[in-house]
């Protein structure tokens, strides 16, 4: 498992494009830029792609991956499930350890399934058992839309008021990070009526990565349960998921995981359930004892683990990509990717503050343990415009209602040269407006 440290990671940086070419010469991650297309412009120029936290670049390798499948259906059919070159009827199998390592997880505990959401709302299943008197869900104010309305949703089909029973841990008057204090605060008054926790890894709006194992402690001490949705997340921390003592989590692959717009999600369920077959879950007959499934007329058998929330056999295509991805991540390692990743996003938050707080304002955390690689920007007296502007200038980055514009250099194909450029077409648009 990786370890996140309490002490800030320190960097020293220098302005200038020498600097910046400096630092992607040394940067021994640099020959994997090439291993990714990047988009480019009508002349053929790259365009500087900062949105990896919204959909990652497709990995040169995946349209092999995904061909193998379609030959093996061309020249197979049907018995690609068990003779083609990477067997169907057991592919989910084949990501589950790379997988497992990237969100710092043991194998058991881990299953790609289904889509995000969708998996958000198989563990409150099981992780949301509402009683007369606890019965509440806690979220953070600003959670991503779809995690409010998957919660709302459970909460009117036990038959709650989907306003009175949820609370929400939002940041104090004119700060935009929210205090761990104030959540302890709500569970002191309110933890003996909370049934659980669903808290997102990484808030999409302003990057703020939590203490996940914090957060669990203090929940399980109320005696709720605790999930996260860790889908700006997933690739792009150490989630440690399994010393975190979460119950639950889950998390797509199409941001930092780069698996392809829509495709398949991730799901964590702690160990400690993975024998308990008395928790209430759906069932699909992919959850069931593999050497007796196909038997058909068996009583249902669980398979233990986070496998036991399969519900139905994969779409082998999607997982194809997914497995293009992993194995570039297999190949370098978590460790090597987050410190690439603290000393390039470092490096942005240097160049945007030398705009002046005048002008910027960056509502992410400054210590690096405590963010992955977005930055999220506000720029005094801008709208949209603004955004439109960078777009028009070559910047691929991701603007977020009222007034953000999220921007997320990736270790695996964002270079120092990308982060310069970025912030020196930036600064001519603002000395220009």
């Amino acid at each position: 498992m990786l370890e996140t440290l309490n002490i800030p990671t320190v960097f020293t940086h220098n302005t200038g494009l020498e600097y910046a070419l400096k630092q992607d010469e040394t940067d021994d991650l640099k020959s994997f830029r090439n291993q990714f297309h990047i988009p480019q412009d009508a002349l053929g120029n790259d365009l500087i792609y900062m949105t990896g936290n919204s959909l990652g670049l497709q990995p040169k390798q995946t349209k092999n991956y995904v061909n193998q499948e379609l030959e093996d259906w061309a020249n197979l059919g049907v018995e690609g499930h068990t003779t083609g070159k990477t067997p169907w009827l057991p592919y989910h199998e084949f990501l589950t350890e790379s997988m497992a390592k990237v969100v710092g997880a043991k194998p058991i505990e881990v299953v790609v399934m289904n889509t995000l959401t969708a998996n958000l709302h198989f563990m409150m299943v099981s992780f949301y058992q509402p009683t007369k008197t606890r019965y509440k869900i806690l979220i953070e104010s600003d959670a991503f839309p779809s995690d409010k309305y998957a919660v709302e949703s459970q909460l009117r089909h036990h038959g709650f008021d989907d306003k009175e029973s949820l609370i929400l841990w939002q940041p104090r008057e004119n700060e935009a990070l929210i205090r761990y204090e104030d959540l302890e605060t709500i569970l002191e008054k309110e933890g003996d009526s909370i049934a659980l926790i669903l808290i997102g890894g990484v808030n999409y709006y302003t990057g703020q990565f939590f203490d996940l194992k914090r957060i669990a402690e203090l929940g399980h001490k109320s005696g709720c349960k605790v999930g996260f949705d860790c889908a700006h997340a997933a690739g792009n921390t150490a989630l440690n998921l399994h010393d975190s003592g979460a119950d639950f989590a889950a998390w797509c692959t199409y941001k930092y995981l780069n698996s392809g717009p829509g495709s398949l999600a991730g799901c964590f369920v702690h160990e400690r359930h993975a024998h308990n077959k008395n928790l209430n879950r759906f069932t699909g007959w992919w959850s069931h004892n593999k050497n007796t499934r196909f038997n058909m007329r068996d009583d249902f058998d669980q398979i233990p683990g986070a496998e036991g929330w399969q519900l139905s056999n994969p779409p082998i295509l999607s997982m194809a990509a997914i497995k293009a991805s992993l194995d570039l991540f297999e190949s370098v390692g978590m460790e090597k990717l987050l410190k690439k990743s603290k000393k390039l996003t470092s490096y942005f938050e240097f160049l945007l503050n030398q705009l002046g707080e005048e002008t910027i304002r960056i509502i992410t955390p400054s210590n690096p343990d405590e963010r992955g690689c977005q930055l999220s920007i506000q720029v005094r007296n801008a709208d949209k415009s603004l955004h439109d502007k960078l777009t028009g200038a070559g910047v691929i980055s991701d603007w977020r209602e009222p007034d953000v514009i999220r921007c997320a250099p990736t270790p695996f194909y964002n270079s120092f040269k990308d982060v310069y450029l970025l912030v020196e077409k930036l600064k001519t648009i603002l000395e220009t407006n």
